[in-house]
């Protein structure tokens, strides 16, 4: 019989709230690798539990504690039910180590479905496993997911994908805060946006649970097979510098900051892809810089110009292969978010209204390779996309084409332009009134 356990620092709600707020839960062990965690936030805490396996831990989040709200035992829980759940999660995890069949209680939810597809997509080498789980935590649990798919409705599902494609914009926000929103822009574009993130989010619902019929787990896919994606929202406004914004811009950064923007600007590469690259992955012989591992999964070697050949040269002269190119001045590497700040107020002391993110240095790449006539082809290999369709679809308008050109070239002068000499109403009356 597994020990009942009591900690000081965990057991009452009075002992927790004597902690100190902090971003790492305080852990205690349990039984047998299991520990249970508690985290501690400006807003109230977090029970957590983890298990050792092999090298590292395996983490999971049970649910609220009982500081601010009296525990229900469901979504708010005191030690012992925290306890109880770290448990029983515990015990999950060994039967699934070990190849035994899940032990379901009640019908096969939507939760259940994404669980069992994120399972599957991982194990068929799923590139996109962080956003594809982010994207079903946030958007897709708290809505539909205690529904048994069984109960699932065509008009259910409509309902929350237009609701997404309502709602306001998630915010960046610091880990234990209330989540920030923006405030909803009616704005064409921004409409679009939003339908299209909300289509993105609706695939993949539908995945998770055409991969639940296809195991037998409902007996109909006929409700999400009827719930159809917003139509024209795969045509993005892209957003580039010109060649007098890339001046100013680079002219406005801070050194360290400048060398990045150079860098994305001159190859086209993901800041990610920038801010791991060595040394070692610089061939300035052939010209290249080598990605180990893109978007994608898979690797690249990005053709250097003359210019960026002379950047790259300057960067790694005398400098170890192990060393990463792009890195801050004290030499820590550039992590997530670093860019966002420095982009914001090189834009703003650059004169460019609205700011812009570091990902249009890399449109902006794309698009001047486009408007020089450069293949679909050769631009995609370039970026690092899988095939030409993505590359149509944000640069193939500024490409030269037979169309445009034909028109241009035949249609007649009317001398309807700017400074052709055409004066307007206001000004050919008062020409009147002067002769008279």
């Amino acid at each position: 019989m597994a020990r009942t356990l009591r900690e000081a620092t965990f057991d009452t709600r009075a002992a927790r709230l004597r902690l100190a707020p902090s971003r790492k839960p305080y852990w205690r062990s349990v039984e047998g690798g299991l520990q249970l965690g508690y985290r501690r936030g400006d807003r109230g805490g977090v029970w957590r539990a983890r298990r050792y396996v092999e090298t590292r831990y395996l983490e999971t989040t049970l649910g609220v504690a009982d500081d601010e709200t009296d525990a229900d035992g469901v979504k708010v829980l005191a030690y012992k039910h925290a306890l109880a759940a770290a448990r029983t999660w515990w015990q999950a995890e060994e039967r699934r180590d070990l190849g035994a069949p899940e032990q379901r209680a009640g019908p096969y939810t939507v939760s259940d479905a994404l669980d069992d597809y994120l399972a599957h997509y991982v194990s068929k080498g799923g590139k996109s496993e962080n956003a594809t789980r982010t994207a079903t935590d946030v958007h897709v649990r708290p809505a539909l997911g205690k529904i048994a798919i069984d109960k699932l409705t065509t008009r259910k599902i409509r309902d929350w994908h237009h609701g997404l494609a309502s709602a306001a914009r998630r915010l960046r926000t610091r880990a234990g805060e209330q989540q920030q929103l923006a405030e909803i822009d009616e704005d064409p574009e921004a409409v679009r946006a939003r339908r299209a993130t909300a289509n993105r989010i609706l695939t993949i619902l539908k995945a998770a649970l055409n991969h639940a019929f296809a195991e037998r787990h409902a007996s109909s896919d006929a409700a999400w097979r009827a719930a159809k994606p917003f139509r024209e929202t795969d045509a993005p406004i892209v957003r580039f510098f010109t060649e007098d914004e890339c001046r100013r811009l680079v002219n406005a950064a801070e050194p360290e900051f400048r060398r990045l923007v150079q860098g994305a600007l001159l190859t086209g590469m993901r800041y990610g892809e920038l801010g791991k690259l060595k040394v070692s992955d610089v061939n300035l012989d052939a010209g290249t810089a080598s990605v180990r591992r893109g978007k994608g999964g898979k690797g690249r070697h990005v053709v250097l110009t003359d210019e960026a050949r002379g950047l790259f040269r300057d960067l790694t002269a005398r400098r170890p292969g192990s060393a990463l190119v792009f890195a801050h001045d004290d030499g820590r590497p550039w992590g997530m978010s670093h860019q966002i700040r420095p982009m914001v107020e090189s834009c703003r002391r650059a004169g460019i209204v609205p700011a812009a993110g570091f990902h249009v240095l890399r449109h902006t790449h794309g698009s001047a390779l486009a408007m020089k006539g450069v293949p679909m082809q050769v631009i995609a290999t370039q970026l690092g996309h899988a095939d030409t369709r993505m590359t149509e679809r944000h640069y193939a308008h500024l490409a030269p084409n037979y169309v445009a050109d034909t028109i241009r070239a035949n249609f007649p002068t009317l001398g309807l332009g700017t400074g052709n000499g055409v004066a307007s109403l206001a000004e050919a009356r008062a020409g009147q009134g002067a002769r008279s």
